[in-house]
């Protein structure tokens, strides 16, 4: 039997179906709709802004890294382009062993290169583009050029590399530059200089290259380069062209650098030459030195060894770091401090017999039977140690320490370079802190009575003993040392100078000042300690000798350099102003392990007065007689025009070769211009001489920070005898503290 279909039914079926499926096209076309209006309207700015960033790459443009210049315009850090072939592990098809294996069949990489790129492949991610192979030559270029298809990851590319053109002279001053390493990495990030280095690889590591690493590090650029959808680059749309680092110019004169380095020859030590004028650095000597250009790109293993395991450290800076006794060259600023506190008059003597007794122990001076009748004149010339004992015990620690520190002892003196030592200024609280037992934190009188010659525990930086002696010479105006004389605005391209601040003012009284002045010029005359290596000078100086012992002598015992090791043989210390009447330099410095400081120190700085007030340069034979090594010619370069180096105020143009000079140009040659002036021919550094009353005259006649010749002179009086008779121990032990602030003690 046939069913009736039931058109009703099937009606509302029908209808209850289209109207459903009008729903879920309503509906979907609701929700094109409404997530178009999310994309479109609301979120549109977004999305646009990151349409914009997937089609525009920003390419980091790196600044060129400043000059450094010394006084005079010569190049002592510079840059120069080459190519690098450089490998991005991410972008690597197959291993990376593999791409690196195939590249040494076409370019020369060496196993030094490999281990290289794998250490810095250990401290980059992966899709940083990292080098292999540096300072690429035209043909190995074109070499991988014509089969960069084989080497997806890998290209080349044009960098600036650092360069110091003088090697390893002046290497502690300037430092050098390294790859940034990831404690340096997370520092630049949390910084707000990050976006300033993007692109950059090296950061300054040591010297004035990490000290002024803003100034030279400059302003990086950018590129604005349209890219297409596989990220490669369809047109340049932008470009902001980086700003290069400032260019520096320090204050230390790189020939008379050249010329102590020279004088010191394979010996250790360290010198440093200030004007107590304003604190400007003249010369930053630390010796063995390095090559800074080891560094730039990574050192080999071979020399690193060679310099880490060297018994003489070439990498220790000890100008900086470095902490000696200061031996008799202290022996001045008690003297100053004598008088002002009312310990010691000027005319107080006594005969001094060679030795001096305490508790039952017997002590002697250096010269066996004494110096006879001295005052503090005499004491000074001759560097008697009994009266400077004397002196210490009737003084007391704390008031030597609370003197003495005025003039920079025991503390920073504020330099404009990192990691400067404080040594140590012994004290009663000093020993309280540095030891932990008891019986070791009490001061014993013994430990009082050997600060007077410099030994003990006294412990200073060559830097500090330098800008003591300025602070004496210039009757009391303490600056805080600067080695950066100017630097360039880029705005202006001009030099602006650096100014050294006034770190304090000591209230010496004129009187008392030319008391231990005029002792300290008698050291260099007739009957002082250092007449010899000042005999015929034509200016006049003020100095002091000094021999710091490393080692006790006991008390029976006699010294003898040829009986004792040598690393254990005294240090040679001498301090010197000249000219005496108007300071323009005070030089202080250390030979280590090298005796008698009138012997084997002073020589040294009377060659480098020689230069520096009569442009007087000995010659090779002069420099090999007192170092006993043959100096090493460098190829000095003067910046200019074509560095776009502006005229540096105050620079000397090269001297003027003079075949009737005794100084020749054996150690160094110039080319290239300063500040503007046509370079000199390579056969000659030495200026001719100038008759030695002109020399002096221009030299006295300079600015200075007092008027020497108002004050009066030092009467000298009878000695009158009267002598007292505390006792005495020579030397006291220092401790072995790990305070790094102290510095390196040798």
């Amino acid at each position: 039997m046939t069913e009736l279909r039931n058109i009703e039914r099937e009606l509302f079926r029908f209808r209850r179906r289209l109207i459903l499926a009008a729903a879920v096209v309503v509906l979907s076309f609701a929700l094109l709709i409404g997530r178009w209006v999310w994309l479109q309207v609301v979120r549109h700015r977004q999305f646009s802004t990151q349409a914009q960033d997937n089609r525009i790459a920003l390419v980091p443009i790196p600044p060129q890294r400043g000059l450094i210049l010394d006084r005079n315009g010569i190049i002592l850090a510079n840059n120069y382009a080459a190519y690098t072939l450089e490998i991005t592990p991410s972008k690597v098809k197959g291993t990376l062993q593999d791409t690196i294996d195939a590249l040494k069949a076409i370019v020369p990489i060496t196993p030094f290169d490999e281990r290289r790129f794998n250490n810095l492949l250990g401290q980059s991610r992966r899709f940083q583009s990292l080098p292999i192979l540096n300072k690429l030559s035209d043909d190995e270029v074109a070499r991988f050029v014509a089969q960069r298809f084989r080497f997806p990851g890998v290209n080349v590319r044009a960098r600036l590399f650092r360069n110091y053109p003088l090697g390893a002279l002046g290497c502690h001053l300037l430092g050098y530059i390294g790859r940034i390493n990831q404690t340096e990495q997370q520092r630049i990030d949390d910084s707000d200089d990050a976006s300033n280095y993007l692109g950059t690889d090296h950061i300054g590591k040591l010297g004035v290259e990490q000290a002024y690493e803003t100034q030279l590090h400059g302003i990086t650029g950018y590129e604005e380069v349209e890219v297409n959808a596989v990220g490669r680059p369809v047109r340049k749309i932008k470009t902001v062209a980086a700003t290069p680092g400032q260019n520096l110019v320090l204050g230390v004169d790189i020939r008379l650098q050249k010329l102590i380095e020279d004088l010191y020859g394979k010996r250790r030590g360290a010198c440093v030459a200030i004007d107590p004028r304003n604190g400007e650095v003249l010369s930053f000597v630390s010796m063995p030195t390095f090559d800074p250009n080891l560094f730039v790109d990574g050192i080999d293993q071979v020399n690193w060894d060679a310099l880490n395991t060297s018994p003489d450290r070439p990498l220790l800076n000890r100008v900086l770091r470095g902490t000696f006794p200061p031996g008799s060259t202290y022996k001045p600023y008690l003297a100053t401090g004598a008088l002002t506190d009312g310990i010691r008059t000027a005319q107080w003597s006594f005969h001094d017999p060679g030795f001096f007794m305490f508790a039952g122990h017997r002590f002697r001076d250096d010269v066996p039977g004494g110096h006879g009748i001295v005052d503090m004149h005499k004491a000074i010339q001759v560097s008697c140690d009994v009266y400077f004992y004397m002196v210490a015990h009737d003084w007391g620690v704390d008031g030597m320490a609370k003197w003495t520190q005025q003039f920079g002892f025991g503390q920073a003196t504020g330099i404009d370079l990192k990691g400067e030592a404080k040594g140590v200024l012994p004290s009663r609280e000093w020993k309280r802190k540095a030891f932990r037992s008891p019986a070791q934190q009490r001061w014993y009188p013994g430990d009082t009575i050997s600060l007077g010659i410099g030994q003990g525990y006294n412990s200073f930086t060559p830097l500090q003993m330098a800008t003591a002696l300025s602070t004496l010479a210039n009757q009391g105006t303490r600056y805080e040392p600067r080695v950066v004389r100017a630097i360039e605005d880029m705005g202006t391209r001009r030099f602006t100078p650096v100014v050294a601040p006034v770190a304090q003012r000591i209230d010496l009284d004129p009187a008392y000042w030319q008391v231990v002045h005029g002792g300290m010029m008698a050291v260099n005359q007739t009957g002082g300690t250092a007449a010899e290596a000042f005999k015929g000078a034509p200016y006049t100086t003020a100095g002091k000798t000094g021999t710091a012992q490393v080692f006790s002598v006991g008390q029976n015992q006699t010294y003898d350099a040829k009986d004792i090791a040598h690393h254990l043989r005294d240090h040679a210390l001498y301090v010197v102003y000249a000219p005496a009447d108007n300071p323009v330099i005070a030089l202080a410095m250390i030979v280590e392990n090298a005796g008698f400081g009138g012997v084997a120190a002073a020589p040294i700085a009377r060659k480098a007065l020689d230069y520096h007030l009569l442009g007087l340069y000995p010659t090779d034979e002069e420099i090999e007689k007192i170092s006993g090594a043959k100096p090493q010619p460098v190829q000095f370069a003067y910046a200019g025009e074509r560095e776009g180096v502006p005229i540096i105020p105050g620079a000397k143009t090269p001297p003027v070769p003079a075949t009737s000079a005794p100084a020749g140009a054996a150690s160094g040659s110039v080319s290239g211009s300063a500040s503007g002036a046509a370079a000199m021919g390579a056969a000659g550094v030495a200026a001719k001489p100038a008759p030695a009353p002109a020399a002096a005259s221009r030299a006295r006649a300079q600015p200075t920070a007092f008027d020497a010749e108002a004050v009066g002179n030092y009467p000298r009086t009878a000695c009158t005898g009267g002598l007292r008779a505390p006792l005495f121990t020579r030397f006291g032990a220092r401790p072995d503290v790990s305070d790094e602030s102290e510095g390196v003690r040798l």
